[in-house]
């Protein structure tokens, strides 16, 4: 079985970020229902699980980015060196490559967060007020 890609493991960390209307719908009592459930307890959950994702999830693209980037540092050098080796050319352009890769995933995990973060704030704005980001 092979290792999954850094955009499978991707898709499975935003789990929590497709799933969060299903798990309001489910989890947040309706006005109706609101005695119930402790919903002020149940939307901390969530801002804590959904703040844990979202930094363990820009953690691991900058780390990866770095990482890239490195790669890329280091390919240029050799391309230096000898620049008439095609292998090396050709992994630089890989690199390169999975380097714009990655940077766009931070866009793409800026519009993921902000979705989350307001459908979030729709439904536990009446339960929950998170604590202001250092």
């Amino acid at each position: 079985m092979a290792a999954p890609s850094g955009e499978e493991i991707l898709r499975i960390m935003r789990t929590i970020d497709d799933r969060i209307v299903h798990e309001l719908n489910t989890t947040v009592p309706t006005v109706s229902f609101a005695g119930k459930i402790d919903a002020g307890q149940t939307c901390r959950q969530l801002y804590e699980s959904l703040r844990a994702a979202h930094r363990s999830r820009e953690k691991a693209i900058k780390s990866c980015i770095s990482q890239t980037s490195s790669a890329v540092n280091s390919f240029q050098e050799e391309r230096k060196r000898n620049p008439d080796n095609l292998v090396v050319m050709r992994q630089l352009r890989k690199e390169q490559t999975k380097l714009k890769l990655l940077q766009s995933e931070l866009n793409v995990e800026e519009v993921v967060n902000d979705r989350s973060w307001k459908v979030f704030s729709e439904r536990c704005r009446l339960h929950y007020k998170p604590p202001k980001e250092q």
